[in-house]
C-alpha cells in the first residue's frame, strides 16, 4: 500500500470472533485513517461477512476481495489492476494448486466441475472468492438481496467482462481454519440449488425411471399370470416396490424441502447482516 500508486483503503470484517480479532482491528483502524473497520453483531458466515465488506467499501474504482488468512497474496493486487485496466471488470483468480489436505483437495476439485456442467451459469472452475471487481460490478452486487448467498456464482451470473488469473494458493499464514465440513457443505448446496435447475429436474427423470420400471415389472406379472399360470409372489417382490417408490419420495421430498427453504428465509425480508459499529477515519459510527 505504502508503494502503490493508488488511493486504497481497507475494510476489515470482524464476523462476530472471539479472539482479539476486533481489538487489532480497532488498534489498526485508529491508528491510521486508511483502515476501515466493520464489526458485525454476531457471527453471520463468510458470505455474509463478504457482503458486509462489499456493501462498506467506499472505493470508487474497484473491489478486491479477499481472504484474512493469507491463503491469498495481496500483492497480485498490481497484476489484477493491470488486467482491470484493460477493460475487464471482473479479475477472478484460478488456483492451480492448493495446499489443503488431500480430501478436501479432491472435494473441491469435483465439486467446482459438478457444479459447472449442471448449472444454467458458467462459473468458472477452481475460481473462489478472490477477486478485483468493477465499481458497477459491486454495485449490482449490493442491489441482490438473496440470502442463500454464493458470491462467486452471483458475481459469474452478473456478466460483464471478466477473465481469470492463475495462482499457486499457499497454506494458512497462520491459525486455523474456521470453515468446518458442515459449513463447506451448505455452501455447496448454496451453489448448486441458487444456480441450477438440475436437482429438481433430476427428480423429474427419477420419477418417470420409477414408473418405467413399474411398469415393466406389472406387465411381467401379467404375463405370467396369462400365459404361465404363475404369478410373482413373495415378501421380497413386495419389499423391492415399497423401498423403490418410498426412496424415490423421499428424495423428491428433500430436493423441493431445498428450494422451499430458501423462499422461506428470503420471504422473512430480515436484513442480511448487522453491523455493531464502524470505524472510519479513525472515528467511531
Amino acid at each position: 500500500m505504502d508503494a502503490s500508486p493508488l488511493s486504497i483503503e481497507v475494510v476489515l470484517i470482524d464476523d462476530g470472533s472471539r479472539d482479539d480479532t476486533a481489538l487489532k482491528i480497532r488498534q489498526v483502524a485508529l491508528m491510521d485513517e486508511r483502515y476501515h473497520g466493520v464489526f458485525l453483531s454476531r457471527n453471520h458466515g463468510h458470505q455474509l461477512a463478504l457482503t458486509a465488506g462489499i456493501s462498506a467499501a467506499r472505493g470508487t474504482e474497484a473491489l478486491f476481495v479477499i481472504d484474512g488468512d493469507l491463503q491469498d497474496p495481496p500483492e497480485l493486487l498490481p497484476e489484477f489492476y493491470k488486467l482491470l485496466k484493460d477493460g475487464n471488470d471482473v479479475v477472478y483468480a484460478v488456483r492451480k494448486k492448493r495446499k489443503e489436505g488431500f480430501v478436501k483437495r479432491m472435494g473441491y476439485y469435483w465439486f467446482y466441475r459438478i457444479l459447472r456442467s449442471i448449472s444454467y451459469v458458467d462459473i468458472p472452475l477452481d475460481s473462489g472468492d478472490f477477486a478485483l471487481i468493477s465499481r458497477r460490478v459491486v454495485d449490482v452486487l449490493n442491489k441482490m438481496p438473496e440470502e442463500s448467498r454464493y458470491l462467486r456464482g452471483m458475481r459469474s451470473w452478473i456478466g460483464f467482462k471478466q477473465v481469470g488469473y492463475e495462482y499457486e494458493r499457499d497454506a494458512r499464514a497462520a491459525g486455523e481454519s474456521k470453515y468446518s465440513f458442515k459449513q463447506l457443505f451448505k455452501l455447496a448446496y448454496n451453489g448448486i440449488f441458487n444456480f441450477s435447475e438440475f436437482p429438481i429436474k433430476f427428480m423429474s427423470r427419477v420419477g418417470m425411471t420409477a414408473i418405467v420400471i413399474s411398469l415393466v415389472y406389472f406387465a411381467t406379472v401379467v404375463l405370467k399370470k396369462l400365459f404361465f399360470a404363475h404369478v410373482i409372489e413373495g415378501f421380497a417382490a413386495l419389499l423391492f416396490v415399497i423401498i423403490l417408490f418410498s426412496g424415490v419420495q423421499l428424495l423428491a421430498l428433500g430436493i423441493i424441502g431445498e428450494y422451499v427453504l430458501r423462499i422461506f428465509f428470503q420471504s422473512k425480508n430480515r436484513p442480511l447482516f448487522i453491523i455493531k459499529e464502524e470505524i472510519v477515519n479513525r472515528e467511531y459510527i
